[in-house]
């Protein structure tokens, strides 16, 4: 009853962040005989319409006037116009990439339609944020894993990755601290740095944050769970030289990132660091019990199942999320 009872009382916060993902990648329409628009590709719009809109008008990119919807004044033209063959859908083609972050508004003069004039319109192409968040997330864990599509970190990655127990507690610890100190150095490089033209030292700094929250982490695992602190050894100390922690803030600052977006690669980047030394950890267990030649036992057969795992995370490569 009380299970119940929760599950229910759960249920609207569910529909209400469903609610807003959805709402934050609709598109704006003013006329019914347009049914959607959303970006098809970074160099192409699509436009559905009720019904078939005149060949004759389709066909000429001077009926569409797209823009930024930040920057009316700046005009996008439009290479070239493809209609689908329902006839209802329009592509419009454009010889540059287009700037996916922000909100495009297409113009359209009067459409004629069947002999009927079915009156201009505008419609506000936008993807949706908290898609976008989500991409950032799954690129860094996934597609673009810093490990096995990377190839960085392999020294604590391969030490602590020989039981899964020790793999999962380095990589809870390695997601805490790169979030922290991917956010601190967010901010300092953004209120600090940049302002002050003082970018040179962003090497040095974010070393310097890693250091510090290392050293934190470290007196806290030493009270809180001495077992895992042995267990991690060496290696916990070599997070604050691991490429990947420093690499992260150095991405966000190349990026340019605001918060939000930070957050969720410095979470992607610690969650695919825990993914990679999670499946390392579990073959390696089923090596220790495998006929494995003398002479590939050890780091040489470690090194090979981590090539393997390389190879099937590139089937990822060139994957779009929202």
């Amino acid at each position: 009853m009380n299970a119940s009872i929760k599950r229910s009382a759960f249920r609207p916060v569910w529909l209400v962040l469903a609610l807003l993902f959805l709402l934050a990648g609709c598109e704006k329409i003013d006329n019914p005989f347009i049914k959607k628009g959303g970006f098809k590709d970074a160099r192409s719009i699509m436009i559905e319409f009720a019904g078939a809109p005149d060949a004759s008008w389709v066909s000429d990119p001077a009926n569409f006037k797209v823009f930024q919807k930040n920057n009316p004044d700046v005009l996008l033209p439009v290479r070239q116009v493809d209609v689908g063959p329902d006839k209802k859908t329009v592509f419009l083609k454009f010889g540059e990439d287009l700037d996916l972050k922000l909100a495009h508004t297409v113009s359209m003069a009067s459409i004629p339609s069947e002999g009927k004039d079915m009156g201009a319109s505008f419609l506000d192409v936008k993807k949706s944020y908290f898609g976008y968040l989500f991409s950032i997330l799954i690129g860094a864990m996934l597609i673009n894993n810093y490990v096995f599509t990377k190839y960085l970190g392999l020294c604590v990655f391969i030490g602590t990755s020989r039981k899964k127990s020790t793999a999962v507690g380095m990589g809870v610890t390695f997601t805490i601290v790169i979030v922290i100190s991917a956010m601190i150095s967010w901010f300092l490089y953004q209120f600090v740095l940049k302002p002050y033209r003082l970018d040179f030292l962003q090497v040095v700094t974010f070393i310097g944050l890693v250091s510090l929250t290392v050293q934190a982490v470290d007196t806290i695992l030493r009270k809180v769970n001495p077992a895992l602190f042995k267990a991690f050894g060496v290696y916990l100390v070599l997070v604050i030289a691991n490429c990947v922690i420093i690499a992260v803030p150095l991405t966000l600052a190349s990026a340019e990132y605001n918060a939000a977006e930070s957050f969720m690669l410095a979470l992607g980047a610690g969650g695919g660091f825990l993914l990679a030394l999670f499946l390392m950890a579990s073959s390696r267990e089923r090596l220790e019990l495998a006929n494995v030649p003398p002479t590939y036992r050890g780091l040489p057969i470690a090194f090979v199942a981590t090539g393997l795992f390389a190879l099937a995370f590139m089937g990822f490569s060139g994957m779009a999320i929202f």
